[in-house]
């Protein structure tokens, strides 16, 4: 499986229509798009998963595609990169 991040999507977009995009590359396994959680919009992107022949597809050919007036972008999702952690103290704080 891989997954694919979807930018550039209409504010208006649905999860269905994501999916409806995607399904002529193949079979969607899975699909979020990403929500703000204060105002509980879009923030304009999504994650798309797909086997990995499907996902090289869509990558292949639907990068640039419109949906409504939108040009996509779409590429392979990376893993996001996280800052270390501090180590974890053991016990109440003020020790």
């Amino acid at each position: 499986m891989k997954k694919i991040y979807v930018g550039n999507l209409p504010w208006t977009v649905t999860e269905s229509d994501v999916r409806e995009f995607f399904s002529v590359y193949g079979e969607v396994t899975s699909c979020s798009i990403v929500m703000d959680r204060e105002t509980g919009r879009s923030r304009g992107f999504a994650f798309v998963e797909m086997p990995d022949a499907d996902a090289l597809r869509a990558i292949g050919d639907g990068n640039g595609k419109n949906m409504s007036g939108r040009p996509l972008r779409i590429n392979e999702a990376q893993e996001r990169a996280r800052p270390p952690r501090p180590p974890r103290r053991d016990g109440p704080p003020g020790r």
